[in-house]
């Protein structure tokens, strides 16, 4: 579910609500009650897990010390010779 910021137009408070894209936005300031706002966001952030994506996937390889991308008995490998 996506998050939607909305500010009210009275008092200023401006807060978070988790809705489905169907839902209708919402209408008062859970504060005052008055009118708000749906604020345009940037939407939702990249979210890594793990060891890490520049680690994995785009890091320089260093083929004096990257004996994984060997296989024993490799004669074209330099790790090998």
């Amino acid at each position: 579910m996506p998050t939607y910021e909305y500010e009210c137009t009275h008092c200023g408070h401006s807060f978070e609500a988790f809705q489905k894209m169907s839902d209708e936005p919402l209408s008062s300031c859970p504060k005052c009650s008055k009118k708000v706002k749906r604020l345009i966001s940037s939407g939702a952030g990249i979210i890594f897990k793990g060891a890490g994506f520049y680690a994995t996937d785009y890091r320089k390889k260093n083929k004096a010390t990257d004996t994984n991308a060997c296989k024993e008995g490799c004669k074209s490998c330099p790790h090998n010779k």
